[in-house]
Formats: C-alpha cells, structure tokens, sequence
C-alpha cells in the first residue's frame, strides 16, 4: 500500500475553499445538505458537485432519508489523514529523505 497514492485524492478534495468550509462544518456533526446549502452562495447541483468529490475520497459519509440526503466526516480517516501529515512533516528514521544521496546538491 502506497500511502501517497491512496491519499492524494484527499489532498486533491481539500484544495478547494467551499470543501474545505463544509469539512469544517461538518465537525461539529451530521448535517442536512439543506443546511450546507444555506451556508453558500451556490446552487444545489454544485454542493451535490462539491460533496461528491468529498464522499468519493472517503473524508465524507453520505446517508439518505427520505428524500434528504445527510452528510458527516469520516472521523477514522480523517485520523489516518492527520498522523500520516504529521508522520510526512516530521523526520523520521525511515524517512524519505534518508534515501536522497547527501552527496548531490540542487544548483
């Protein structure tokens, strides 16, 4: 498993301002896309655009009742996302870096 790889999307999902708003709301728990909605100066086929990209990286769990549709963070991967950040901006014995030859330099 290339933890890179696997996560990419997610990084991909968070570089976008309302995504990363929604995210935020949706610390504090559920909500209705009908409440996000309010939040925004956009229409409801753009939030459906927007939580797309947000379930199909997995950092957002969808669930429908009835005819609303209801939306919260995926607290576990959000875990996961937040120790490989802290694991990548941190040295590390088995670090990427420890693999870069010391003797080459950027010009």
């Amino acid at each position: 498993m290339d933890l890179h790889t696997d996560y990419a999307p997610v990084f991909k999902a968070l570089g976008d301002a309302t995504r990363l708003k929604i995210i935020e709301m949706l610390s504090c728990g559920e909500l209705c896309a009908c409440d996000i909605l309010e939040c925004f100066d956009i229409t409801q086929p753009t939030l459906s655009y927007h939580m797309k990209i947000l379930t199909e990286c997995g950092l957002v769990i969808s669930r429908k009742e009835g005819s609303w549709m209801y939306y919260s963070n995926n607290t576990q991967l959000i875990e996961l996302i937040k120790n490989y950040w802290s694991n990548m901006t941190t040295e590390q014995e088995n670090c990427i870096c420890k693999s870069l030859k010391t003797d080459k330099q950027c010009n």
